[in-house]
């Protein structure tokens, strides 16, 4: 295994590659990808196709099987009628990397698709590393492997990256080379028929020499295998992510609030956080803050000190720190006395700190100085707008010695044009990035705190439960034995085989039964029409609160009667007689989850009761959730406050909820068939917390 690449050995760093449907027709991909490869490759490039004995002067070879001594990577880029066959001789003859250039398969329809599945098994079956198909291919600069049919190579630096997109990486590669930024390997993920970004992220986070990944994706293929492999790599590299396509992935109708308040975006989002993932919104952000990130420490804190010769732009720059999770530093007596001594009277010496429009180098120079040497200060935005007085070059001088020294990430704002060019080389050897707006600065500098905080995180193993899960697993059975996918109250049993608090009480089938739960339940009953036709009991008058012993008998009658009115061809099942809970004793919250296509079970908490889609006050994580997940679940919404007691409330049993949220997850996450599921309201109360109703929807194909 190369220690550089992880399981992906050979992929960038190959001695020989074979160009299959190498050409020297002009205006050929197999022209184009085979000239790359002789500009700059280290190693030896091979043309493959049997109307050649010469491509572009190295000899060529009528198939891979003809070329003798070993290679260690093949690019494809013949028509996709012969691609699948080409790929197979790849794997017969011991080629273990393989970029599947060629277009026309999923893409395209269903016999591109059954072409891919083609390059799935053969690859399976050779135990191929395969990119693409549909792929611009792969680069790396510390060989000079240029498998691509780009026009631009990319310049060596420390930054890898993938993209759903060729044209974006051909973009981003011309308009990186201007801007003199450099990468260590690019990946046009393509198709991903084989690999996919969980691979990638893996073996970068394993190299050495990779300092940042990025990622441009329109979608993740597992988002479990995403999590985990991104987590190991953020403990060491960050991962920064463009994800477009903010679409309902897979999109279903929904039946509960879950549903409707957590798709496929949200799963996004709590899936990449929980990763550890840096997701930015744009392609700016995503180079800020690979720039950032890869040439400059983590802060030891969070308060930044700003120095400048602008006011106008100080003062942008100190409402950007407002909008961001960063705060401004307050300097200590020693600083602002020492700044007292070396500004002039009309300087202000507090942070911003303003050294005014005729500084010059040395006053920059001391004021500098004098701020990164604040213990409070934890990084610094250095801002000056141009003046007779200052040379920017001699400027960026300062900042990299100065930045150097004293060991705390700097972010420079040298606001203008064509003075500035000669400042940002100086700047680069020192890893410091330049950024024309403020802004952009306090963001990047932003992006270094949130990534040291995703660096101390603990990951824990989620909780085990002791559970009843073949007592589950026949609650969820009843509903395929009556050819139902949803099931409401007569499902509270499953949430108690799980541990999750639920009322006293059962479901009657006559109005006998039902005066005989209640008489064991103390004191008056609610009792709820049950039927997996009617989901939303409420609307129809399905449920009747406060029912006193002797009233059972014709509530019964009454709520059948209703529920027939309102849909004479429904499913009743009988009703469910539970014991009253004081719903004023506790905060009403909602517990539910829906099943994602690419990330599985998402959870969902958050305030509950009837008015959850209106506020939508909720928090979700991809289970299996952790206790620690679960507990920032609990603290994460806007009502966390009325949980801790505000107000005069007497506090919830916040632990209550807590491990409710780690049972359903690990319901969820057992039980595979469950695609949706509301527990609303989870009443959270001082002395633990109540599922008071429940619904849910079963795939019965996966029980």
């Amino acid at each position: 295994m190369d220690e550089n690449t992880g399981g992906l050995t050979g992929l960038f760093d190959p001695e020989r590659v074979a160009v299959v449907g190498a050409t020297a027709s002009e205006g050929s991909i197999g022209r184009a990808i085979t000239a790359n490869l002789q500009a700059d490759f280290a190693g030896e490039t091979v043309p493959v196709n049997p109307n050649y004995d010469e491509v572009l002067g190295a000899a060529c070879y009528p198939d891979v099987a003809s070329i003798p001594g070993e290679v260690q990577m093949a690019v494809v880029v013949v028509p996709p009628s012969i691609a699948v066959e080409a790929v197979r001789q790849c794997g017969e003859a011991g080629i273990r990397n393989v970029v599947v250039i060629t277009a026309g398969f999923g893409e395209t329809g269903s016999e591109g698709a059954s072409r891919e599945r083609e390059l799935t098994e053969i690859a399976e079956e050779y135990d191929l590393n395969l990119v693409g198909p549909n792929s611009l291919g792969v680069l790396s600069t510390p060989t000079g492997l240029n498998a691509t049919f780009g026009p631009e190579n990319a310049l060596e630096g420390s930054i890898s990256f993938m993209s759903q997109s060729g044209a974006f990486i051909t973009a981003v590669l011309d308009w990186a080379n201007d801007e003199g930024l450099g990468f260590k390997d690019v990946v046009s993920l393509g198709n991903k028929a084989v690999l996919d970004e969980s691979d990638f992220v893996e073996a970068w986070g394993d190299d050495p020499e990779t300092d940042v990944i990025l990622a441009y994706l329109e979608g993740i293929e597992d988002g479990g295998a995403f999590i985990e492999s991104a987590r190991e790599a953020t403990a060491e590299t960050p991962v920064v992510m463009v994800k477009s396509g903010r679409t309902d992935a897979g999109a279903q109708a929904v039946s509960s609030h879950t549903g409707t308040l957590a798709g496929s975006e949200e799963a996004y989002e709590a899936g990449l956080e929980q990763a550890g993932v840096l997701r930015v919104e744009n392609v700016q952000e995503l180079f800020d803050f690979a720039q950032i990130l890869s040439g400059q420490p983590l802060p030891e804190s969070e308060q930044v000190a700003i120095v400048t010769n602008a006011g106008g732009p100080g003062v942008m720059t100190t409402d950007a720190v407002g909008d961001s999770s960063l705060s401004l530093a307050s300097f200590t007596d020693e600083t602002l006395e020492a700044l007292s001594e070396s500004m002039p009277e009309e300087a202000n010496i507090y942070n911003p700190i303003d050294a005014i429009g005729d500084a010059d180098i040395e006053r920059f120079e001391e004021a500098l100085d004098i701020a990164l040497a604040d213990e409070n200060v934890g990084c610094a935005v250095v801002l000056s707008a141009p003046t007779a007085v200052i040379d920017y070059g001699d400027l960026a001088e300062v900042i990299v010695e100065l930045q150097a020294e004293h060991g705390k990430p700097v972010a420079a704002t040298l606001m203008g044009g064509e003075r500035t060019e000669s400042a940002k080389e100086v700047l680069g050897t020192g890893g410091v990035p330049n950024y024309f707006d403020p802004a952009r600065a306090v963001r990047s500098l932003e992006a270094l705190a949130t990534y040291r905080e995703i660096q101390e995180r603990e990951y824990e193993a989620p909780q085990q439960f002791d559970v009843d899960e073949e007592r589950a697993r026949e609650v969820l059975e009843s509903a395929e034995a009556r050819g139902e996918n949803r099931l409401g109250v007569e499902a509270m049993d499953l949430l108690d085989a799980y541990g999750i608090p639920t009322p006293e009480g059962a479901i009657a089938e006559t109005p006998e039964d039902a005066v005989s739960v209640s008489q064991d339940i103390e004191g008056e009953v609610v009792m709820k029409i049950v039927s997996p036709d009617i989901l939303h009991k409420s609307d129809i008058g399905g449920v009747k609160v406060g029912v006193p012993n002797e009233d059972v008998y014709d509530a019964y009658e009454d709520l059948v009667t209703r529920a027939r009115n309102y849909q004479p061809d429904a499913t009743i099942l009988g009703v469910q007689v539970q014991e009253m809970v004081d719903l004023d004793s506790g905060t009403e919250t909602i517990l539910g989850v829906n099943r994602d296509p690419q990330f599985g079970p998402l959870l969902l908490f958050g305030l509950g009761g009837i008015f959850v889609e209106i506020l939508e006050d909720t928090t979700t994580r991809v289970a299996p959730v952790s206790e620690r997940e679960a507990t920032e679940m609990v603290d994460g919404i806007r009502a966390a406050p009325l949980l801790r007691g505000a107000r005069g409330r007497e506090p919830a049993d916040r632990a209550a909820v807590t491990e409710a949220i780690q049972r359903l997850s690990q319901l969820v996450t057992d039980f595979p068939a469950i695609l949706e599921l509301d527990v609303n309201p989870l009443v959270a109360g001082p002395d633990g917390v109540q599922a008071v109703d429940v619904r849910l929807t079963v795939d019965t194909d996966k029980l």
